[in-house]
């Protein structure tokens, strides 16, 4: 009769199994100088240099300095320096759906609209219906043009976090979503990246003051990265650092003065930033 594995030795495996965490990477402010950095514990260890070096060969330059810092000293920037923000748009049925077999829907966010995690959105005195969309966003990691679905993964370095600000009676009324989803401070992102984690399988849960109002598992998006990827690159350069929003789930609501929206997604971490209404 086979022997059935002891207690000690389900808690090790359960152990080691929740130990094993991708690599991540933050972009910061730290005595006055902008810095790339490698997350280790309550340690940020600076890089030598940008986190991308090469657009075409190699993903990233990880070389640590001498220099490590303490995580809760520094001041959060948005986690690259985008040249692009795209994003999917009805990416979850949940929320509002498209066809699975129609290309996926897109738009752009302006990188002059990204906040960094724990900033104030400032929204503008005449907004009136500004809603929150917890996201996943994509991180490019080298130049991408004209690629297959099947070699899209080989492009993303990585995922981070991010908020679809969205004003919906300027996302009704105007020609373009321009204004609705890329006015400043409408695209909180980050703090961090993590590579390696399965993206197509996380679980995502928005908080408004501390209140679960949006949860559900990335592997329900009708557009995969590997899809969005692929087809982007088909008419847009992808350069590394470039961001891709792939969509909100659920329902959302519009915000208030002074709300708290955070958004967690696991094995990455957690975006979190005040409203602000101006009068």
């Amino acid at each position: 009769m086979p022997t059935r594995p002891t207690f000690s030795v389900l808690v090790v495996v359960l152990l080691l199994c929740s130990t094993a965490t991708a690599d991540q990477f933050g972009r910061f402010i730290y005595a006055g100088e902008t810095h790339y950095g490698k997350v280790s514990g309550s340690q940020i260890h600076v890089l030598q240099d940008n986190l991308f070096t090469d657009s075409t060969k190699t993903f990233t330059n990880t070389t640590q300095t001498d220099l490590s810092v303490p995580i809760n000293q520094v001041q959060w920037l948005p986690p690259t320096d985008a040249k692009k923000v795209f994003a999917v748009g009805m990416n979850f049925a949940s929320h509002r759906s498209s066809r699975a077999s129609a290309p996926p829907p897109l738009f752009l966010k302006l990188p002059s609209s990204l906040a960094a995690h724990n900033a104030n959105i400032n929204l503008p005195k005449d907004s009136k219906n500004v809603h929150f969309e917890g996201e996943l966003v994509l991180v490019i990691g080298k130049q991408a043009k004209a690629v297959s679905i099947e070699d899209a993964p080989n492009y993303i370095f990585g995922a981070t976090i991010g908020n679809d600000l969205t004003e919906r009676s300027w996302q009704r009324k105007d020609l373009q979503w321009l204004r609705a989803k890329a006015s400043d401070g409408f695209g909180p992102v980050g703090p961090l990246i993590s590579t390696d984690i399965d993206y197509n399988n996380v679980v995502l849960t928005t908080r408004l003051n501390g209140k679960v109002v949006q949860q559900e598992n990335t592997r329900n998006m009708i557009h995969s990265p590997a899809k969005v990827v692929s087809y982007l690159s088909q008419y847009f350069t992808l350069e590394p650092g470039d961001l891709i929003f792939m969509g909100t789930p659920g329902k959302t609501k519009a915000l208030k003065n002074g709300d708290v929206v955070s958004v967690s997604i696991e094995g990455i971490g957690t975006l979190s930033n005040t409203v602000l209404r101006g009068e």
